[in-house]
């Protein structure tokens, strides 16, 4: 049995890891590789943006990590990703926890540390949404309201509640609690 050492323990990690500068992917281990159906060269060297939807969430999420870092740089929230190369039986879009930390709070995107889980057995998407409409699901699952959600994402708390109601409607939820609810076990 080989030593164990802090390459091995990144490399065999239980949940995705990525060390990135300026949002691009540095080193990642094996289970980040085969959680998006990657090769290393896939990752390594390229920009998180080959993991997102589309460009406007990576342009986004990025502008939200800044605007909500702590105090101690850390950031976390449950987001839409993209797997390059599903393996049979996965659907190409999942819901993906992701949590880091910017090693220098006062440049962000400088360094960082991320953790990737893949929520793929909790909660599935289901139905065909809009980026927006993900990022607004997202945040109401974090118990945020349409003032808050406005304010993270840079719109009126009106128009988060019409992507609420095209989201009640496509979910077929009476209410806000029963929507978050069934997002929540999608």
């Amino acid at each position: 049995m080989p030593e164990l050492d802090y390459r091995i323990a990144f490399d065999l990690a239980p949940v995705g890891l990525v060390l990135s500068r300026h949002r691009l992917m540095v080193d990642c281990n094996r289970q980040m590789l085969e959680m998006f159906g990657a090769r290393r060269d896939d990752l390594v060297g390229r920009s998180f943006e080959v993991l997102y939807p589309s460009s406007d969430e990576f342009e986004r999420t990025g502008a939200r990590i800044i605007a909500s870092l702590d105090a101690t740089g850390r950031y976390a929230d449950d987001r839409v990703m993209k797997r390059l190369q599903p393996a049979p039986g996965q659907q190409e879009l999942f819901w993906c926890h992701v949590s880091g930390r910017a090693l220098d709070p006062a440049d962000p995107h400088a360094a960082g540390i991320w953790t990737f889980e893949d929520l793929s057995e909790k909660r599935s998407i289901q139905t065909d949404l809009t980026p927006r409409e993900r990022e607004i699901a997202a945040l109401l699952v974090e118990g945020l309201t349409s003032k808050l959600i406005g304010r993270r994402l840079g719109i009126s708390p009106r128009t988060v509640d019409v992507y609420r109601a095209r989201l009640m409607r496509k979910y077929e939820a009476a209410t806000t609690p029963e929507l978050v609810k069934r997002l929540l076990s999608a």
